[in-house]
């Protein structure tokens, strides 16, 4: 799997992001061809290489018209729909942006459709945060990891006047998100910059076990006593028991008052909206009422997704919402041989050279429909093709 890891060392912003994508090797091409993607002639992008401190780094520039208007969510949905992107870009990027939104409207007291903030409407926004995605899919990064977050002090000038740093859309964005703070009096992660990561990263912390193939550095605007650089590093995820540390989000409501038909169906809507873990626990609430409670383990990029299913499917009126870390070992997918066919089994390589291994439940079951065996037997079956498969030396 291939994996990149940005290291915020001194915060980031979506000029950065696409800096260090360019110089980690990302065609140039595929950034200045975007605006025609996008059917927005007004909008150009520039790379060009800089030397920040002593590092030599690639900078992007979004240059626009001095006239060109910013714009509501419904009209960046509208380019986003009527676009060259990918149907999975776009939605990602559709996600993006209602985020945005959304935060935007809760700290100003206003509808979601009527912000028109540059931090929404802004045109370099809509290059930021369609060509982070675009560049990512174009370098075949299936998974994304991140530092913690160093955060500025002092005052920064906004489109609402002076605003304390961090800026609140930054600090609404980065909740549950590992952050520091840091004594530079700028702003160090701008409220794209934040959009962008915490919708891409499968999880913030240190740099996961991966075999380094690339590093690429993106260009800061300031001019600081430090090199103002995103670093960023891409590789393949490391095998051998290699353990992966990821942040996840865990969902949980209580719910009393709902049929209980109905669970088996939003178990399945949230499984098929990206929930990695759907589970139910049998509970006792006030009165004495016995309830349910709902749990949902996914991605923190799909979390907000999923919330929305569970309060239009659901009775509940709030979801508990809890930032957890997962370790992990590597897995895979085998297939043995077996007198009822071919069955497929889960493997996992430990750190101590262990191999454990179980069969797939869904094909053992198959398998019995059609042989018209006991589901025992072919699991039994399976066990015994397992022991030969794991030997030393038979998996790789």
């Amino acid at each position: 799997m291939k994996i990149a890891y940005f290291d915020c060392i001194v915060g980031a912003s979506g000029d950065m992001i696409l800096g260090a994508l360019v110089d980690a090797g990302l065609p140039e091409d595929t950034l200045i061809r975007l605006p025609d993607r996008l059917h927005m002639p007004e909008l150009k992008l520039r790379v060009q290489r800089v030397v920040k401190g002593s590092i030599n780094a690639t900078k992007v520039d979004v240059l626009v018209g001095a006239d060109v208007p910013e714009r509501r969510l419904a009209e960046i949905e509208a380019i986003l729909d009527g676009s060259e992107l990918q149907a999975h870009i776009q939605t990602k990027a559709r996600g993006i942006f209602r985020r945005l939104a959304e935060v935007e409207a809760g700290i100003h007291g206003m509808p979601v459709e009527q912000v028109h903030l540059h931090e929404l409407g802004g045109v370099d926004t809509v290059a930021d945060v369609v060509g982070a995605l675009v560049g990512l899919d174009a370098l075949g990064i299936e998974r994304v990891y991140v530092s913690p977050l160093p955060l500025g002090r002092g005052m920064i000038e906004s489109a609402h006047g002076a605003l304390p740093q961090p800026a609140p859309a930054t600090l609404a964005l980065l909740q549950g998100v590992p952050v520091m703070g840091s004594d530079l009096p700028y702003e160090l992660v701008t409220p794209t910059g934040a959009a962008i990561l915490t919708a891409i990263a499968s999880g913030f912390g240190p740099i996961p076990p991966m075999t380094l193939s690339a590093v690429g550095y993106g260009a800061g605007g300031y001019d600081l006593p430090i090199p103002n650089v995103l670093r960023l590093l891409v590789g393949e995820q490391a095998s051998a028991g290699a353990e992966t540390v990821e942040t996840l989000v865990l969902l949980e409501t209580n719910i009393d008052d709902s049929n209980p038909e109905i669970y088996d169906y939003v178990v399945e809507r949230l499984l098929a909206a990206g929930a990695l873990d759907v589970f139910l626990a049998p509970i006792q609430m006030k009165k004495n009422r016995p309830a349910t409670m709902l749990s949902v383990l996914c991605h923190p990029a799909e979390a907000d997704a999923l919330t929305a299913i569970l309060y239009a499917e659901t009775s509940t009126l709030g979801v508990r919402r809890l930032m957890l870390e997962r370790r992990c070992v590597e897995r895979s997918i085998e297939t043995v041989q077996t007198s009822y066919g071919p069955l497929r089994v889960k493997v996992a390589r430990l750190s101590t050279g262990q191999v454990k291994a179980a069969p797939e439940y869904e094909d053992c079951r198959r398998a019995a429909e059609v042989s018209k065996a006991p589901l025992r037997e072919v699991y039994r079956a399976a066990e015994i093709a397992i022991a030969s498969l794991i030997a030393p030396g038979n998996i790789p």
